[in-house]
């Protein structure tokens, strides 16, 4: 594997190159060849990453509040997020992954992909301290804090959904995931959403959560 295009591509070049292959060695490549896996990166990056996306929010955006700040860091510190940053750098090509993760297509699961973003950024930490660091987390997910901010305070469909169908009484609202397709680690959910027994809509979404969103979102643009 040629690590130099991994760091060409994250702006960032190591002085121990070990330490970038650590941040992507999976755990069933390391059991395999009895190495040290990323999961100690993994679990310093995620602390390095909530500290600094809380610092550029606190300096950034100083007018939102406590809530809201926790609210659109929750927002982008998550899988899906990371999942994009590796994504955008080709991190499946360099993933180091045991026999069987390979066969499953581990180098595509949104949770390993994720992971290394977090392992990757621990590195960096590592070898070069906290400067370059931060310039990886806020060159990657400045786009989405800034997307986040704009809707902070905005309530997700599923509760205007409930707010308008509860105006003139009380109803019963279900949803309920109706099928899933595709591979384990690329699924697609579709949902319904029902209001005292009745369909109101359909969604679909890469997890269960987004796919009620949807099914909501559709039901409220029905209602109108």
């Amino acid at each position: 594997m040629e690590l130099g295009n991994v760091e060409k591509s994250i702006g960032y070049t190591f002085k121990n190159k070990e330490l970038l292959k650590k941040a992507l060695t999976h755990t069933s490549y390391a059991y395999e060849h009895n190495l040290e896996s990323n999961e100690k990166l993994e679990f310093l990056g995620d602390s390095i990453l909530e500290f600094i996306s809380s610092k550029y929010l606190y300096q950034k955006y100083p007018k939102l509040k406590e809530g809201e700040m926790t609210k659109v860091r929750a927002t982008v510190v998550c899988e899906k997020s990371l999942h994009k940053i590796a994504k955008l750098h080709n991190f499946s090509d360099f993933l180091y992954l045991g026999k069987s993760e390979q066969r499953n297509g581990g180098e595509q699961r949104p949770a390993i992909l994720a992971d290394s973003v977090e392992a990757v950024i621990a590195a960096i930490f590592m070898d070069g301290g906290i400067i370059p660091a931060e310039k990886f987390i806020v060159d990657n997910l400045k786009n989405e804090i800034k997307e986040a901010t704009k809707h902070v305070g905005d309530k997700d469909y599923k509760t205007v959904l409930q707010e308008k169908l509860q105006a003139r009484g009380e109803v019963k609202i279900e949803y309920e995931i109706l099928r899933e397709k595709g591979p384990d680690h690329d699924k697609t959910f579709e949902a319904e959403v029902k209001c005292n027994g009745k369909v109101l809509a359909k969604g679909e979404g890469k997890s269960k959560k987004e796919a009620h969103m949807e099914a909501a979102k559709k039901a409220l643009e029905n209602l109108k």
